[in-house]
């Protein structure tokens, strides 16, 4: 039988598994690929023999599918924390009107993603952890730099990677801020009015920091967008 390059959770979606298995089963099949089944809990190497136990052998003249952006961990765990800070202030009263600075940071890395379209695999990932100071500085410099008023509320973002982890997303996920504000919960909102001065700040800062940072890009010729890129983008 043919060896596998990439997972079939596209084919267990066919056969009516739900999002939640789904997701169990890539994390679980990109970790044996990394580190072996010999690493993997009994009942972890159970699921995935179930999992394939549906499936049809491939043979050797099937052509390998590579993985889709949004389906990459890395992807996948922005996402999830700029949907968690979403969802919080839309239940928040008092943030309507405003815009926490952190999930404009998280969407502008979002689209930078998109932009570029790294493979986003270990090396681009590793070099990834060096975004989390930059995020920090950008924070920081908002009210600084740019004489943005800032309002001040909380958000728990150890609460909410642990919900993360609690059902079954990755347990190699980590928190988004710095190794020392990891138990830090403010949360700097700004009046939508000046929403497009700090987004475009965070976005220059990110496009150049992933364009020149990440190896999967080391010899893309991509140049960075124009400013109509980013007005056109959000408005």
């Amino acid at each position: 039988m043919a060896q596998e390059l990439t997972h079939r959770a596209g084919e267990l979606k066919e056969l009516g598994w739900n999002q939640e298995d789904l997701n169990r089963y890539i994390e679980l099949w990109d970790y044996r690929q990394r580190w072996g089944a010999i690493n993997l809990e009994r009942e972890d190497r159970q699921f995935l023999r179930k999992a394939e136990s549906l499936l049809p052998a491939i043979s050797k003249a099937k052509v390998s599918v590579k993985k889709p952006l949004h389906e990459k961990s890395y992807y996948r765990w922005l996402k999830f924390f700029l949907n968690e800070m979403n969802a919080a202030e839309v239940q928040d009263s008092d943030q309507q009107g405003k815009r926490g600075l952190w999930p404009i940071i998280l969407e502008e890395e979002i689209r930078a993603i998109e932009y570029y379209q790294p493979v986003l695999g270990l090396p681009d990932t590793i070099k990834a952890k060096l975004i989390n100071p930059l995020r920090e500085e950008l924070v920081k410099d908002a009210s600084v730099n740019l004489k943005i008023e800032i309002k001040s509320s909380s958000f728990d973002f150890q609460k909410t990677l642990k919900k993360a982890k609690s059902i079954k997303e990755n347990n190699s996920w980590r928190s988004i801020r710095g190794e020392g504000e990891l138990n830090d919960t403010s949360y700097p909102l700004i009046d939508d009015g000046s929403i497009l001065e700090f987004r475009k700040v965070v976005s220059n800062k990110l496009l150049n920091f992933i364009r020149e940072n990440f190896p999967s890009l080391a010899e893309t010729e991509k140049p960075i967008p124009s400013e109509s890129w980013l007005i056109d983008n959000n408005q």
